[in-house]
């Protein structure tokens, strides 16, 4: 919600075309930070559970491996 909030309220579209451009706007700003937040949250994870197995752990308990 704060992403798509234009201000105090004060100043708002009132054309259809304005509000359609606002709403086209604030779903580019979302995805300017909700898509890349996801992928390096994915990469992240993936890079985690690569260390955990190459350090000899069960990636479940986290006991040593035989």
């Amino acid at each position: 919600m704060t992403l798509t909030t234009v201000g105090y309220g004060d100043v708002f579209p009132v054309t259809g075309a304005g509000k359609f451009l606002g709403s086209v706007i604030a779903f580019l700003g979302i995805g300017v930070f909700a898509l890349p937040t996801g992928i390096l949250g994915a990469g992240l994870v993936e890079e985690l559970q690569a260390r955990k197995t190459q350090s000899g752990l069960c990636q479940h308990c986290g006991k040593p491996l035989r």
